[in-house]
C-alpha cells in the first residue's frame, strides 16, 4: 500500500478550500486498502493586505474579480450547495466580510505541533462559513483552539506574542516558489500538485495516477 504525504496549501476564508479538503476526505476513504494519506496544512493568505477589520466579501469579490452583485449572489448559492453535498455546512450568506488571516495561520503553526491541527482547521472553517464569525478575532481564535482541545492559555500567549509569525512567512514563500499562487493546493509527497476544488473523481483518479507513478520509481 502506498503512503502519501499530501500538504494542503490553504486559507481560512477560502470556501474552494474546505470543499477541495472535503471532496478529498471522501476520495480517500474510497482509496483505503490502496492508499494512506498523512495530511499537513499549510499556510496561504488570500488578503495579506487586509487588517483586522477587514472589508466587505462583496467589495473584495467585486474589487478581485470584477463580480456584479448577481455574480455573487450566484456563486454563493452555488458554494453553498457544493458543501453541503460534500457534507460541510456552509452559509456564506451569513459572512459579510473577508479578513486578515495571519493571526490564524500562526495558531494553526503551533496546533501542528501539539498534534491538534486538523481540528482546529475544521472549527476555522467552521467559525468562517458556517457561523459568520472572525478568524482574525483573538477571543474567536482562542475559542477555536479550545473547541479543537487545545489548551486556552497556551493559544492566548501565542496569539498575544509574534510567535509563529517568521515560519508562516517561510511557510508560503516555499510554496510561492513551487508555482502556487492560489489555493487550494494538494502537494503529494512534494513532488505532485494538485491544483483546485476538484470533484471527489477527480482526486481519485489523480491519487492512483500518482500513487502508480511513485510505485514505479
Amino acid at each position: 500500500m502506498n503512503h502519501l504525504r499530501i500538504d494542503i496549501v490553504s486559507d481560512v476564508t477560502c470556501p474552494w478550500c474546505i470543499i477541495g479538503y472535503k471532496a478529498l476526505e471522501q476520495a480517500l476513504a474510497q482509496l483505503q486498502g490502496e492508499l494512506a494519506a498523512e495530511i499537513h496544512w499549510q499556510p496561504f493568505e488570500i488578503n495579506p493586505h487586509l487588517g483586522a477589520e477587514g472589508e466587505p466579501r462583496a467589495e473584495n469579490l467585486k474589487n478581485k474579480y470584477g463580480f456584479t452583485d448577481a455574480q455573487i449572489g450566484q456563486n454563493q448559492l452555488v458554494l453553498n450547495k457544493r458543501a453541503n453535498r460534500l457534507g460541510f455546512e456552509m452559509h456564506l450568506e451569513r459572512q459579510p466580510n473577508t479578513y486578515n488571516t495571519f493571526d490564524a495561520h500562526r495558531l494553526l503553526h503551533w496546533a501542528e505541533l501539539q498534534g491538534r491541527q486538523p481540528s482546529l482547521q475544521q472549527h476555522l472553517f467552521y467559525l468562517y462559513f458556517r457561523d459568520g464569525g472572525n478568524p482574525s478575532d483573538h477571543h474567536a481564535l482562542i475559542e477555536c483552539a479550545v473547541a479543537a482541545g487545545l489548551d486556552r492559555e497556551g493559544a492566548r500567549e501565542v496569539l498575544d506574542s509574534k510567535r509563529y509569525g517568521e515560519e508562516v512567512r517561510q511557510a508560503q514563500m516555499r510554496y510561492v516558489r513551487l508555482g502556487i499562487t492560489s489555493v487550494p493546493a494538494f502537494v503529494i509527497n512534494d513532488e505532485y500538485i494538485i491544483s483546485g476544488g476538484q470533484p471527489v473523481e477527480t482526486f481519485i483518479n489523480d491519487l492512483r495516477e500518482i500513487a502508480g507513478h511513485l510505485s514505479a520509481a
